[in-house]
């Protein structure tokens, strides 16, 4: 005993488990222990830094997929991409779960693709995790298994397949369903490799809709009057404008919010922080993150940066918004005999 995977799905959506089953008879046979509500923004960088820290974003500080980096003039950090001149510990300060482990005497690995290993992502959210890099099935299920070889040990292992084409391709589509069977031949794998009394836990960090109606910021449309930049991601915009006062930030989210409609839900600065949008504390440094405007799309609608207008708009699957379909993620579990 004293053996734990978790194994984290991007972008498995709770409704997966209800729709594709098929597609993956070995994850649909698991113990369903129970739903589990994403913060928001529903993105990698936010929901695995608050899996890892135990804390919400306005504690840790991780906003969203994209923020623009205070008094930077306008610079844009990237949360999976990173920005060296940022320093990881500095950004993302809370300790994490595997750091507070390790000191208490627990073998932590992080299994997952090699490219992640140094990024200051990884730095900023797995600290404390020895990192085994592995780039095709049976090496992940390998390095897994060695990292398990002594009790008490716990391994946290990522696969991004799913995610990557619901982007490209989306939701049920042919490739995405290729991915799923992939993901799902994987664990079953996984579990005849791994010791006697391993418990397994299955998760995401969150699920993803297909596009429908596509609203390009500033194109036939009021949305980029003072705005100075865009970030976030196309269902969960910060919007950061060229002055800053509540009247002015009143004003844009009026524009956004007339103009929208049912559409998206939009929130001031301080609309957001009164709400607990990303928890009830938040510190300065995600206060001073934080976008002046939110705009967090409703439906199927996604909210597209005119200068990223080819790449989002070219996105068939997205995420970041509050539907349940993107904010809600099953908890799946076994133990192997």
């Amino acid at each position: 005993m004293g053996r734990e995977v978790l194994f984290l799905i991007d972008g498995f959506g709770a409704n997966t488990l209800e729709i594709f089953a098929d597609a993956m008879p070995t994850i649909a046979r698991l113990t369903q222990h129970g739903i589990i509500q994403t913060a928001f923004p529903s993105t990698t960088a936010t929901s695995l830094a608050t899996l890892t820290t135990g804390t919400l974003p306005g504690t840790h500080g991780m906003l969203g997929y994209t923020v623009q980096v205070p008094r930077s003039g306008g610079r844009i950090l990237n949360a999976l991409k990173w920005d060296e001149r940022v320093d990881p510990n500095h950004w993302q300060p809370v300790p994490t779960l595997f750091e507070r482990a390790s000191g208490e005497g627990i073998r932590v690995s992080h299994v997952a693709a090699k490219r992640f290993e140094n990024s200051g992502f990884t730095r900023a959210v797995f600290r404390g995790a020895e990192y085994r890099g592995a780039n095709v099935v049976p090496d992940l299920i390998a390095e897994t298994k060695a990292a398990l070889q002594k009790t008490p040990s716990f391994v946290y292992l990522y696969m991004n397949d799913l995610d990557v084409a619901g982007h490209s391709d989306g939701v049920g589509s042919p490739q995405w369903l290729a991915a799923l069977t992939m993901i799902d031949q994987m664990l079953a794998g996984l579990m005849k490799e791994m010791p006697a009394g391993t418990r397994i836990w299955l998760t995401s960090d969150h699920g993803m809709v297909n596009v429908g109606e596509k609203i390009v910021i500033g194109l036939d449309n009021p949305l980029q009057k003072n705005i100075s930049v865009i970030a976030g991601e196309p269902r969960a915009r910060h919007l950061y404008l060229n002055s800053d006062s509540p009247s002015a930030r009143s004003e844009v989210a009026a524009v956004w919010q007339e103009f929208l409609g049912q559409r998206a839900t939009v929130l001031t600065r301080e609309q957001a922080i009164e709400s607990d949008l990303f928890g009830h504390e938040v510190s300065a440094d995600a206060l001073d993150r934080m976008g002046e405007v939110i705009a967090i799309a409703n439906s199927d609608v996604v909210l597209i940066d005119p200068e990223r207008a080819d790449k989002e708009g070219s996105m068939v699957g997205h995420h970041g918004g509050q539907s349940e379909i993107e904010t809600q993620v099953g908890l799946l579990t076994t133990t192997l005999s």
